[in-house]
């Protein structure tokens, strides 16, 4: 497709839009450090083992992170770009609601002499969204071969990608040896099985929170124990402890670094 013609060798992500059906290039691409994140090390261990063995042509996993809001799991995607760009790799973007268009994006894809990662930020679904079988069939379960330059990663803050009722587990029922899961759950749990990495990002403890805040502070050199009790305040109000109210701190903040600390 003409919309879809992009130079992938002086051009590194792009965004698909689609209310004008096209990918449209990324010049100004938000790439993060991948050292610059805090407190992931695990999951940012396996997303790059599993990203090497895709960019290498070995056997890699579409991969689901998955968890708490501001953990890092959307900027460990970035980096990855940042990090592999010269390896090949190149991310595709596509909003939730558009992935109907998926097909033909592969399809595209699937002849450029690129390495893609197609990226999905916040996936989730309702019930009955159109949407969810054509991810189902992208991911597996299409009589043709998955392209073997691209892989799929998501980020959602539903482990199964749709939300989770108690009566889903009503019709569950057990045959004396075996439990048969609902239909219901057994829709849920079909899409997610299509992710062979699944990541998760718990929510962190105030000790960690610190440490990240250290980290955009690093410049900081005075007593930080009154920056730690501005920094938890502003996480109080913001109702959660994350990387991204870290960083929102910093941004309101980072005048201190040049200040005294009665200054607070």
């Amino acid at each position: 497709m003409e919309n879809f013609d992009i130079d992938w060798s002086h051009n590194i992500a792009a965004i698909f839009r689609g209310n004008k059906k096209y990918l449209k290039v990324v010049k100004d691409v938000d790439l993060v450090d991948l050292n610059s994140l805090i407190a992931i090390d695990k999951q940012k261990q396996e997303i790059c083992d599993n990203t090497e063995w895709f960019l290498s042509d070995q056997e890699a996993n579409n991969a689901l992170l998955w968890g708490a809001r501001g953990t890092g799991k959307s900027s460990l995607i970035k980096g990855l770009l940042g990090k592999y760009q010269d390896d090949g790799l190149r991310i595709v973007e596509i909003p939730r609601n558009e992935l109907r268009y998926l097909v033909d994006i592969c399809d595209y894809l699937r002849n450029v002499d690129k390495k893609f990662i197609i990226f999905c930020d916040d996936l989730s679904f309702d019930r009955g969204d159109e949407n969810y079988n054509a991810l189902k069939g992208i991911l597996e379960g299409s009589i043709e071969a998955p392209a073997k330059n691209i892989l799929f990663y998501a980020t959602s803050n539903r482990r199964h990608l749709m939300p989770e009722k108690m009566s889903d587990n009503l019709d569950a029922r057990f045959d004396g040896r075996e439990l048969h899961q609902s239909d219901a759950v057994e829709d849920q749990l079909s899409l997610s099985d299509r992710f062979g990495l699944i990541l998760s990002f718990p929510s962190i403890d105030q000790s960690t929170y610190f440490d990240i805040v250290d980290s955009y502070f690093k410049d900081f050199t005075k007593d930080k124990k009154e920056l730690h009790v501005q920094a938890a305040s502003y996480a109080t109000k913001r109702g959660v402890r994350s990387g991204r109210v870290a960083k929102q701190f910093f941004k309101i903040k980072r005048s201190l670094i040049n200040e005294v600390i009665s200054s607070f």
